[in-house]
């Protein structure tokens, strides 16, 4: 989300904007062919998190369900042009890459939300814990890295991946929702560092964003993930 998109966002009470152009008029066909592949998730349980304003949460919400809606347009609208054989058209070839921005945007947030809500430290002798350690020789190495990538200029995600090949975990930047994914990779622990999910509460200082949000990370729900 680009900082006037934020803007305007917390400005009217929660509407949802993209920062990429509208669909195509055909579009419109969709409503012959509702799916609703997807359903947007309550993350209703996450208000009174410790560093987490209401009012924040509750937009981040909103715009999450902007992501859920829009992904399941595009897929409708990608169905209807393949049964219209119109897959050889500028409009079916912008729909497909359209589909990764607003899907990952989808399933990124609730990867977020959903390593959100704890209150115990990581384990260091659990599973996920020894891995960390593994990977990157200590707890407090990794941490540092995480941190440093979270406070990068731009906007985007820090995630931790699993390389599937051989185990080992590494801090990503994922600039924009579909662009920087290692292929291959496990997402672990995502951490969103665009400005809507710090700024309504902490302005431009967002190394206290990240503060935190370690303060409130689910390990249970981040080893979980891992293989």
């Amino acid at each position: 989300m680009r900082r006037r998109e934020f803007l305007a966002l917390t400005s009217v009470g929660g509407a949802v904007l993209l920062s990429r152009p509208a669909f195509p008029s055909n579009a419109n066909l969709i409503t012959e062919e509702k799916t609703m592949a997807y359903a947007a998730k309550d993350y209703s349980k996450l208000i009174g998190l410790a560093g987490f304003s209401e009012t924040l949460l509750k937009n981040h919400f909103t715009l999450y369900q902007g992501y859920v809606t829009n992904t399941n347009k595009v897929l409708d609208a990608l169905a209807v042009m393949l049964k219209e054989a119109k897959t050889a058209t500028p409009e079916y070839a912008e729909l497909k890459r359209r589909l990764g921005w607003e899907f990952d945007g989808m399933r990124l947030h609730e990867y977020y939300f959903e390593n959100l809500g704890g209150k115990a430290a990581l384990d260091l002798n659990g599973k996920l814990g020894k891995k960390i350690v593994e990977s990157f020789g200590s707890y407090e190495a990794w941490e540092k890295d995480f941190k440093a990538v979270g406070t990068m200029r731009g906007i985007g995600w820090v995630v931790l991946y699993q390389d599937t090949t051989n185990g080992q975990l590494i801090n990503f930047w994922v600039n924009e929702h579909d662009v920087g994914h290692p292929a291959g990779c496990l997402p672990i622990l995502i951490m969103d560092v665009f400005e809507h999910a710090f700024m309504i509460d902490y302005g431009l200082k967002r190394a206290d964003y990240i503060e935190a949000f370690f303060k409130n990370i689910d390990w249970k729900a981040a080893e979980a993930r891992l293989k």
